[in-house]
């Protein structure tokens, strides 16, 4: 089953990603503190709250069950739904057992008028995104189960074009997989991911590609690991309820800084 949003004309959706929370309220990652970064932000964003908030992965970095613990007391006052999926750092079991109750909700496909947003799990054995077959027959059956005039939206953590630079060591293992049931689907309008730690977007073989900052530090376009401090990082999005218009008009987004 799906979650179905109330009809409106239109939906405001945050999606916040790479938080790399540890344990500890003041613990350190990269030179900032990754709680206090993703506190500064909701408490910025929670008198203004969109219809739902998709996080998109590695919301840990220390695996502990502690850290989800801190994101679900951070949320614990909102009243709009908390999606999430995982990332490379993340553990699926402890992420249900922090995010069980409201306003965290487990569902992966979304139905926003004629939008569908699928919430994708490229979480794998090593740190690169991993779409294995199961996981792409899944897709395309749920595609199936979309009516004709219906928009689709896709949420992963990992990137699937190259960024030309160190992340592309932990790029999506299976993009051509995924590039080929994308290509076969014209509702397919768009992907949004995490893991690069760096807003862009692009149009790529008439897909539109968006990445979201972090939460927690930027990292820059370079061959070896380099990460910047700075303000916490998201985007918020727009999605026209009919779908019908241009899709440079049904879609819109803007990278923000808390």
């Amino acid at each position: 089953m799906a979650f179905v949003f109330a009809q409106q004309d239109s939906y405001r959706l945050l999606q916040i990603s790479d938080c790399h929370l540890v344990a500890e309220a003041d613990g350190w990652f990269c030179g900032v503190q990754p709680y206090r970064q993703l506190e500064l932000l909701l408490t910025q964003l929670q008198s203004n709250q969109p219809d739902a908030v998709i996080l998109t992965g590695d919301l840990t970095q220390d695996h502990s069950l502690s850290s989800y613990q801190l994101i679900s007391e951070l949320f614990s006052d909102w009243s709009c739904p908390v999606f999430y999926l995982p990332g490379n750092h993340d553990d699926i079991e402890l992420m249900q057992q922090a995010f069980a109750s409201p306003p965290f909700c487990s569902d992966t496909e979304l139905s926003a008028g004629n939008w569908r947003f699928c919430l994708l799990n490229s979480k794998g054995p090593t740190p690169a995104g991993y779409f294995d077959q199961r996981r792409q027959q899944q897709l395309q059956q749920q595609l199936l189960s979309y009516p004709p005039d219906a928009a689709v939206w896709l949420f992963c953590h990992h990137h699937i074009s190259p960024m030309g630079s160190f992340i592309d060591e932990h790029i999506q293992l299976d993009a051509a997989a995924l590039w080929q049931i994308l290509a076969s689907d014209p509702r397919i309008k768009g992907l949004a991911h995490g893991h690069c730690h760096y807003a862009y977007a692009k149009l790529q073989q008439g897909i539109q590609l968006v990445g979201c900052p972090a939460s927690s530090v930027q990292f820059l376009l370079t061959p070896d690991y380099q990460s910047v401090a700075g303000r916490p990082g998201y985007i918020e999005w727009f999605f026209d309820a009919s779908a019908n218009a241009d899709i440079d008009t049904a879609v819109r987004w803007q990278f923000l800084e808390g």
